[in-house]
């Protein structure tokens, strides 16, 4: 039995930017080393899984090792794919049931919202792993769980930044975001994100970091709303919105591949 798949890049509006997503509309659930299979032949940051549930959808996501509890990018892409297809009308809500809990995405003026759990790190002292790093351009350090985020001097220095993936590798987790305060307005602040430890080196546009960052920048700043951008190759526009306890990013998608897997 043949299964359609749909390639789309999230966090921009034109193709070959942000960060491609693989999306899987299936008509009930399927074996998880399936979907890992089919993750790794894809071979992007994450190929999202879903199926109708009542009231919605169940959705899940893996990167080509590893299934992961959220992803920012990959729900954005199945959000684009669903209004798209007119699966769900644009003037509904689409609720996902995932392993973060129940999700969210409404269409906005061309912009699909997402409503996502905050995840607001602590500040810590800068571990001797990253002072090696990163040296004088080290602002501070901050920490959720065992995931490290640096905030440097300068977004030109984020921008520049060469990573050492083996370094990043050696840390918890292997995960490691690179944040700055933005010399460019409209931009309130940008970032680079890295997971060797998951099997993606340099993840493109990565929604599940602006959920820590969001927070973290409005301590930082002393405000909630922002327009964040993440420096990779690709690059990509996110709206970041902090309310309490949620996060709702904002982006935009475009389909740029159909295909069957047979």
């Amino acid at each position: 039995m043949s299964q359609n798949i749909v390639q789309i890049d999230s966090f921009t509006d034109r193709p070959f930017a942000g960060n491609p997503a693989a999306v899987c509309l299936m008509e009930k659930p399927a074996d998880p080393k399936w979907m890992l299979r089919v993750a790794l032949e894809m071979n992007l940051s994450e190929t999202a899984f879903l199926y109708p549930v009542d009231n919605g959808y169940h959705l899940r996501w893996f990167t080509p090792t590893t299934e992961v509890e959220l992803c920012g990018h990959a729900t954005l892409a199945t959000a684009h794919l669903l209004f798209e297809d007119g699966h769900v009308p644009r003037d509904k809500t689409i609720r996902f049931q995932t392993l973060s809990g129940e999700l969210t995405a409404t269409f906005d003026k061309g912009w699909i919202l997402l409503d996502f759990p905050a995840h607001p790190p602590r500040v810590i002292q800068p571990p001797p792993e990253l002072v090696k790093i990163f040296g004088d351009s080290l602002v501070s350090v901050a920490a959720l769980d065992t995931s490290l985020i640096a905030e440097l001097v300068s977004d030109d220095a984020v921008r520049s930044f060469r990573p050492d993936f083996a370094a990043i590798a050696a840390l918890p987790k292997g995960l490691l975001t690179v944040t700055a305060k933005s010399s460019r307005p409209p931009v309130d602040f940008v970032s680079r994100f890295f997971a060797p430890g998951l099997g993606i080196p340099e993840d493109p546009v990565t929604g599940y970091a602006h959920t820590v960052l969001g927070p973290f920048w409005m301590n930082k700043l002393g405000k909630s709303e922002f327009l964040a951008y993440q420096a990779s190759a690709r690059g990509g526009y996110i709206k970041v919105k902090v309310m309490g306890n949620r996060v709702i990013l904002g982006g935009q998608a475009v389909t740029v591949m159909r295909g069957e897997l047979t």
